[in-house]
């Protein structure tokens, strides 16, 4: 019997003043940043918790506390990477990467490839099943008016019983 689970995982950080943001893992210069307790990765958010919510093992914040000092200013990486280790402890393989960026700037499509790439060489998993896009939010709500960005992303995960 072949076991599959699917997990999602939702993020969203405001801007804040600065000159570079960090998403998927590449940095990307632009005219503010994304204020968190981490990098304010939210590709990488979305993604981490997509991976947890698959194998039933909480969230970032179960794993990464806000409260804990050790983690500011950490970058996102380091929670996606927990959450490949865990799952492949629990005997599961990732099956593929679904993240879906919402802002109206940056333009996510000219960066999407070196997003793929990054997230694939993060997780150990093959490009090939890693799919980053973007859309915009209609310039409605907080994304809309360039108060920060969102992202969503969905995970499968299987392992044979």
């Amino acid at each position: 019997m072949i076991d599959v689970r699917l997990g999602n995982g939702f993020d969203v950080h405001a801007f804040t003043e600065g000159n570079e943001i960090t998403l998927c893992g590449i940095n990307i210069p632009f005219s503010k940043k994304l204020l968190g307790h981490s990098d304010a990765d939210v590709g990488l958010h979305a993604v981490t918790d997509a991976i947890y919510g698959a194998i039933a093992a909480g969230d970032i914040g179960t794993h990464f506390p806000p409260s804990d000092p050790k983690f500011k200013n950490a970058s996102s990486d380091l929670f996606l990477k927990h959450a490949v280790q865990l799952t492949n402890q629990l005997g599961y393989e990732i099956n593929n990467v679904d993240c879906t960026i919402i802002c109206e700037q940056p333009k996510i499509s000219p960066l999407s490839e070196r997003m793929r790439t990054s997230i694939s060489e993060i997780m150990g998993v093959d490009k090939q099943r890693i799919s980053v896009k973007a859309t915009t939010s209609e310039k409605l709500g907080f994304t809309g008016r360039e108060e920060g960005i969102a992202a969503l992303a969905t995970v499968t995960v299987s392992k044979v019983e």
